[in-house]
């Protein structure tokens, strides 16, 4: 009998019948904010250089500007780093695909991060890399009207670039 007791005992306390409501506010809190994080990238973990599922169109859960760049966030920025401007001088690493999946440029694959100044670039670079922070990663679908415009010996059409952020200058 006083085994029986007891294990309700324990069951009860274990229960938190007495808790404090406070107690369960920090946890809902953390719950909240680790999924907030985990909407930012749930895409599962792939070879840098391969395309993107999504290359061929822009997603319904990515977020299109007015000049009809869109974009997702793949990686939150460094709470610190510096953020970028459209006249900005950056050091990126990057990869481009065009929507068929073929990749036609990667600093990634050169091994090498590249610095350049934003004023040099296409403009759907200019207006989305303008925008980001050190640390962060973002998967962009340009338009040819804000890429290279049809110009001869570049990649032609809608173009899918992910840029990392590494440094402003």
């Amino acid at each position: 009998m006083k085994l029986r007791v007891l294990i309700v005992a324990l069951f009860v306390w274990g229960c938190g019948g007495n808790a404090p409501v406070e107690d369960e506010t920090p946890v809902e809190t953390q719950t909240a904010a680790l999924e907030e994080e985990q909407q930012v990238n749930t895409e599962p973990e792939r070879d840098p250089l391969e395309a993107p599922a999504d290359v061929a169109a822009i997603p319904e859960d990515a977020t299109v500007t007015a000049s009809g760049l869109g974009y997702k966030v793949l990686q939150e920025p460094n709470p610190e780093g510096r953020q970028a401007s459209q006249l900005a001088k950056v050091k990126v690493h990057y990869t481009g695909w065009t929507t068929d999946g073929e990749r036609f440029d990667s600093s990634v694959e050169r091994g090498e991060p590249l610095d350049i100044e934003l004023t040099k670039v296409i403009e759907g670079w200019k207006e989305g890399v303008g925008e980001m922070k050190e640390g962060e990663k973002r998967r962009f679908w340009i338009p040819e009207n804000l890429a290279y415009k049809g110009a001869e010996g570049f990649p032609a059409g809608m173009l899918v670039f992910e840029v990392e952020l590494i440094q402003v200058y």
